[in-house]
């Protein structure tokens, strides 16, 4: 059976009121008496009339919606992010739709498409060719995993560079010299800002990381535990600690751990990134370095729309994190103190 949509004709008709009446009524123009924009409102809401957004997104050029691109929602990181983000977008009265995509043409028809007003992007098929074409353009766009700024395009992004700096330190000073790293996914912004930081604090106190003890863990428990385990059988030398580059690889590095006969942290340590809610209940509790992740998704609303207000051009914004210490490191035993 067929349903035919009601129009704003059929609720002129019902409502005995001419077309112009329903549209001050329906988009709340003050020009109405309150009995007749009330009576207007009742007779469209028992039609179920809904309004043809594409109608009034053509004429006002706006549609009231940002877009988040990402290409995976899995793993705590993406929850705690979406949800900031939409309770910033619902504060200022904008829709979120979300577009996990890891196809650049289906994001540039969005983005380009007017779709929708502004972008956030944390999505790694987003090039620097198409980056130029925004600028061209004038889209509003905010990243989370580059840094960049011009007229129209900023960036909120974690300091992780300092972030791996920090975790160095601290396993350095916990008497650590023989650190395994487990990474993320290859060519992630935080990933490798992690690493770089990590490495040059161990170059410049005079310890060399070894390649040997550079594992692939993707950001995920399963593949970190595989990982580590393949490690541990493999035969090569059991490192002081492990620096994973977010809490589920470290979940996931000391399961492993465990399925092995040692323990966390009397054998080895383990550190993680991101302080999940899951870190602080974990046996042991994970010392990890907190991210601002509910922070980040509002701060990056706050920016796309204050460019698409044209309030202020773009800028990068680093948000740094802070160290949790926890129970899951401890000093190595083998280090004179």
């Amino acid at each position: 059976m067929t349903i035919n949509k009601v129009t704003i004709k059929d609720v002129a008709r019902e409502a005995g009121v001419s077309i112009s009446t329903v549209s001050n009524a329906l988009n709340n123009v003050d020009v109405l008496l309150p009995k007749t924009k009330d009576h207007v409102l009742r007779v469209a809401k028992k039609m179920n009339y809904i309004p043809n957004l594409n109608g009034k997104n053509l004429k006002s050029r706006a549609t009231k919606v940002l877009g988040l691109f990402i290409t995976s929602m899995q793993g705590p990181y993406y929850g705690i992010l979406t949800d900031s983000i939409y309770k910033e977008c619902e504060k200022h009265g904008y829709e979120l739709n979300v577009f996990i995509t890891k196809n650049e043409q289906n994001a540039l028809s969005n983005i380009l498409g007017k779709r929708i007003d502004g972008a956030i992007i944390s999505n790694e098929w987003i090039k620097e060719n198409h980056i130029e074409t925004f600028e061209q353009t004038d889209t509003p766009i905010v990243f989370l995993d580059r840094e960049k700024a011009s007229k129209t395009i900023s960036s909120v992004v974690f300091d992780s560079y300092r972030g791996g700096q920090t975790v160095a330190k601290y396993l350095i000073n916990q008497g650590h010299k023989r650190i395994a790293y487990i990474h993320g996914y290859p060519n992630l912004y935080d990933d490798i800002e992690r690493f770089r930081g990590f490495s040059d604090t161990l170059k410049a106190t005079g310890i060399d990381f070894s390649e040997e003890n550079r594992l692939t863990g993707y950001f995920e428990e399963a593949a970190s535990y595989s990982a580590v385990i393949a490690f541990l059988k493999s035969g090569k030398s059991l490192p002081d600690a492990f620096f994973a580059a977010n809490d589920l690889s470290a979940i996931g590095c000391i399961k492993a751990l465990k399925a092995e006969g040692l323990i966390v942290p009397d054998d080895v340590s383990v550190i993680g990134f991101d302080n999940i809610e899951l870190s602080e209940v974990f046996s042991p509790s994970l010392t990890t370095v907190n991210n601002p992740i509910a922070r980040q998704g509002k701060l990056a609303v706050q920016r796309l729309l204050s460019t698409m207000q044209q309030e202020r051009e773009g800028r990068v914004e680093k948000l740094e994190g802070n160290l949790i210490i926890r129970n899951s490191c401890n000093i190595n035993k083998n280090v004179l103190i």
